[in-house]
């Protein structure tokens, strides 16, 4: 594991800690290697029955680090660090649980469609400003958005790109509540020690069930959108973008057709 992703056991509850506070924790391919390792960590170890992402108390994500995801991405979608993480993510058999307070960015709000209960402390402020940034929806978001909140919703969550706060995502259904920001990795944690009493065979049967519906798509549309994604990253419209964020200015799109 690397420090700015920490990992505790807690009884039989892993603790994964975003903790890069000095950089929003925004998320390096060293990083998403740490937390890949950390699910595999969740399936391989019987002993650990749930798992919690958590952050600092005013962050969770600001997404990924744009100076590191400006170059590309460092090979094909599924072997690069990012895409192996979103793959474990999405084919775990225990349950995962997160606490989510500030900013959640891009990966911050998209990796939440994979938890099974999300908590949000009443500083979160959720976005998915994939467009803004000349890019494309990943995590399955293009999927998963459309079918639990409707098109036309997630039109205007991946489309518009706008931050939305932790009310609106409580209306969206989002989040299973909403605490002050001090509580909610407690609340989060009390979720997870309930379901670690719970009986394991039986709450991984109810996981299963409650994916299956829509698994076998979730991988190929995690595929279509990394490989799509990755494209982008490298398109004048994204350079143009990161260009204007490193010049803290808005981009300018209006030469594109």
């Amino acid at each position: 594991m690397t420090d700015t992703i920490l990992t505790e056991q807690q009884g039989q509850v892993l603790v994964v800690r975003i903790n890069r506070p000095e950089r929003r924790n925004a998320l390096t391919h060293t990083m998403y290697s740490a937390l890949g390792d950390a699910l595999q960590r969740l399936e391989d170890e019987p002993a650990l029955r749930c798992l919690l992402f958590t952050g600092q108390s005013d962050c969770f994500t600001a997404g990924n680090d744009l100076a590191e995801f400006a170059a590309g991405l460092p090979g094909e979608f599924e072997q690069t660090p990012v895409g192996r993480f979103l793959m474990l993510l999405a084919n775990a058999s225990k349950p995962i649980v997160a606490a989510v307070n500030g900013p959640a960015v891009g990966i911050g709000t998209t990796l939440l469609l994979h938890c099974d209960f999300v908590y949000a402390g009443d500083n979160a402020r959720f976005q998915m400003p994939f467009v803004n940034l000349g890019l494309c929806p990943e995590g399955a978001s293009s999927l998963l958005l459309p079918a639990w909140l409707g098109r036309v919703r997630a039109a205007e969550l991946l489309m518009l790109g706008d931050a939305f706060n932790a009310e609106r995502a409580d209306q969206l259904g989002l989040v299973n509540g909403i605490c002050s920001a001090q509580d909610t990795e407690a609340r989060a944690m009390a979720t997870c020690q309930a379901l670690a009493r719970k009986a394991p065979q039986a709450i991984r049967a109810t996981k299963a069930l409650l994916n299956r519906p829509q698994h076998p798509a979730i991988e190929s549309t995690l595929k279509t959108e990394g490989n799509l994604f990755s494209e982008r990253l490298r398109s004048p419209e994204a350079a143009e973008a990161f260009r204007a964020f490193m010049e803290k200015r808005q981009p300018d799109f209006s030469r594109f057709s």
